[in-house]
């Protein structure tokens, strides 16, 4: 028997909209490529058997701070949050460190001691997000328009600064925190946090992505499922098989049959052809869908033509470390933080994240790194730690130059890759000395093993296209959709990161999906001809 739905793609996104479907009562099929479910959110132990290593993301402040997960239940499932001591911390040029706790007291008396002022503009800006946090996260994470959250934030808006707040939230991180702040702690933590989307830090949208995540973790954390990221993925398979529906690994989908403008089935590699009786949905990167999955001349003009100005976000170089002791901090922290940002300043950081958007390999890459062991002891055995770090890098073969020592070609084979590992390696070492000493295996993901292991990473692009404004909201992914998850073709929805509101393991653009075919269908039983179907 067909299922209802077809479900392409067993990532976060995929399996949050299997099971929104599942709890409408309808029949679901997820396929998968690999040969297990999870797409960016796996872990494994493949570096060293005692040792739990996250394959690709790590820590989930959006998750836990999303409504649709939460909605989820899945801790009735199996899964367990657990925290750092510390949310995130960012070593200082003078020995110290910024840290981000979940009591903002506790983070703005830390930036107090670090430069007097400091912690008050920190609660003044705690307070602000206060006012205006739950509706425009609210906004961020619904279908475009968010006509009722956006009508909620509207209204706080003159109560909040009016159009301060306004040019608040579109201040470049960089200038908003030399605005706001007196010392750099604050900043480090503003611009740290920026630093995970491809934003420039000196353009609009940095501030507000940088304000956005440190509030949000220090509401909620930057929690991890204890035991490793996919125990995440193994509530939400097990959610879904509870309501009746499946999930195949190891069957990659090569195309997606549109019949009479509608989508009506998905075929797999072996040939087998599986019949959608209600929607497909694609947790697929749009280059991909729009590239290959569906024909050419089934794809709709206003989408193929904005497809050719599709910009991916910049390529991803991640390494994973076996330690056998805790990272040797020169100056070790008050309270060890989970997440570790490494940069020298601001304005270091911002000119190794604009080398990358300059197709330039960074000689001082900004890290985001990860000392898991210290989140959760389950992840390695007592005394040791399981630590990662990754940095952006420009997309395989666009690289115009090594702005370091010239040896890596920007090619990404095993030699670039290890190269470059080297360099992210030599700015731990200079901030905990005798690291390299404590290292018992390494392993180098580059942006092709990144690409081979979730078909969605195209290049090492983490985030479905880039998150800078021309291809946001109802740009996303392409101006034709208007930021829906609908793609133009009946019964076919965006359901990935390549579709608003991008990147980030949160479930929104898998909920969208959902919502669409279910709105869809309900509005196809009452006017069939609204819905593409011919009069009775």
């Amino acid at each position: 028997m067909s299922p209802d739905a077809v479900v392409v793609g067993a990532g976060p996104n995929g399996l949050v909209a299997a099971n929104l479907l599942a709890d409408a009562g309808w029949s679901v099929l997820v396929i998968e490529q690999q040969p297990e479910p999870g797409g960016a959110v796996r872990s494994d132990r493949e570096l060293d058997p005692d040792f739990v290593h996250d394959t690709f993301s790590a820590f989930y402040p959006l998750a836990a701070a999303s409504p649709i997960v939460a909605g989820l239940d899945l801790e009735r499932h199996g899964l367990e949050w657990v925290h750092a001591p510390a949310v995130l911390g960012h070593p200082t040029r003078d020995g110290g460190w910024a840290l981000l706790h979940q009591d903002r007291e506790r983070t703005a008396a830390g930036l107090e001691a670090a430069h007097p002022g400091d912690g008050e503009a920190w609660l003044e800006l705690s307070r602000l997000w206060d006012r205006i946090g739950d509706p425009l996260l609210d906004a961020v994470l619904r279908p475009f328009p968010p006509l009722r959250a956006g009508a909620q934030l509207a209204g706080r808006i003159p109560r909040s600064g009016g159009l301060d707040l306004v040019r608040t939230l579109l201040t470049p991180a960089a200038e908003l925190a030399r605005s706001r702040f007196g010392g750099e702690a604050p900043g480090l933590l503003l611009c740290g946090n920026g630093g995970h989307a491809d934003i420039p830090l000196d353009s609009p949208g940095s501030g507000l992505f940088g304000v956005l995540l440190a509030m949000v973790g220090q509401q909620v954390g930057f929690p991890v499922p204890r035991g490793g990221a996919g125990q995440l993925t193994a509530a939400l398979v097990r959610r879904l098989e509870s309501l009746g529906g499946s999930v195949h690994c190891g069957r990659e989908v090569t195309r997606v049959h549109v019949e009479d403008g509608r989508a009506v089935a998905v075929e797999t590699a072996d040939g087998e052809r599986v019949t959608a009786g209600r929607a497909v949905v694609a947790d697929v990167s749009a280059l991909r869908l729009f590239g290959g999955l569906v024909a050419p001349d089934a794809v709709p003009r206003r989408v193929a033509r904005g497809m050719r100005s599709f910009q991916l976000d910049p390529g991803t170089v991640k390494v994973d470390w076996a330690l056998d002791g805790p990272v040797p901090w020169a100056s070790p922290p008050s309270v060890a933080p989970g997440t570790v940002h490494v940069a020298d300043s601001i304005e270091q950081m911002t000119e190794a994240l604009g080398q990358v958007q300059a197709r330039a390999i960074p000689a001082s890459p900004f890290l985001l790194s990860g000392q898991m062991t210290t989140t959760d002891p389950t992840r390695s055995p007592a005394g040791t730690e399981s630590m990662w770090a990754y940095t952006h890098v420009p997309q395989p073969g666009s690289t115009y130059r090594d702005a370091g020592d010239g040896s890596i070609r920007g090619v990404w084979d095993r030699d670039d890759c290890e190269r470059f590992a080297d360099r992210m390696q030599a700015r731990l070492e200079a901030l905990a000395p005798g690291f390299g000493s404590r290292v018992r295996a390494r392993r180098v993901l580059g942006p092709i093993e990144l690409e081979q292991r979730n078909a969605n990473l195209v290049g090492g692009s983490i985030n479905g296209g880039t998150s800078q404004i021309h291809q946001e909201l109802f740009f996303r992914p392409v101006p034709g959709l208007l930021g829906r998850a609908e793609t133009g073709i009946r019964g076919l929805y965006l359901g990935s990161a390549s579709a608003h509101p991008g990147g980030g393991v949160h479930g929104s653009a898998g909920a969208n999906a959902a919502r669409a075919a279910l709105l869809h269908h309900r509005v196809g039983r009452i006017m069939p001809w609204r819905a593409g179907h011919r009069r009775t």
